[in-house]
């Protein structure tokens, strides 16, 4: 017998929103100190709107005012949601360290990025998982 998907559809304006509405904390796993890149805008974006904003990346102290993170193990505050701006295969590893952490709620794989087993495994441990979406363009969209 398969397993069936639970029966969130995270494709719903309605689901969206209430992430939006319910988040309060973003861990922004590939957030990049280059304001031309697609991470440094969108960080900058939902951190105007008033989300904090927790960059994770491999180098810098600062990022955007906010002490950078080299994981999401590392983050010793309350984390909302993991937002990726990795390569699709990295959000295996990534979802797994993001259920042991139990805090969690949303995981957020951005526009572009495909990962059905790591958004599998993320909504059979209770997230709510997103993917293949932008999370400024769909904040802009229902919220802006």
């Amino acid at each position: 017998m398969e397993c069936s998907m639970p029966s969130i559809n995270t494709n719903d304006d309605k689901v969206i929103k209430q992430i939006f509405e319910n988040c309060r904390s973003i861990a922004i796993i590939g957030l990049s100190p280059d304001e031309s890149k697609p991470s440094h805008m969108v960080a900058k974006y939902l951190q105007d709107c008033g989300y904090k904003i927790i960059p994770v990346y491999p180098k810098e102290d600062y990022i955007l005012g906010e002490k950078v993170y080299r994981s999401l193990e590392e983050i010793e505050e309350k984390v909302d949601m993991v937002d990726m701006f990795r390569k699709a295969d990295f959000a295996d590893v990534l979802v797994q360290t993001a259920i042991k952490r139990e805090d969690v709620k949303y995981f957020w794989i951005q526009l572009g990025l495909v990962n059905d087993e790591a958004f599998k495994a993320a909504m059979d441990a209770g997230m709510i998982a997103v993917q293949n979406k932008c999370t400024k363009i769909e904040h802009k969209r229902l919220l802006g």
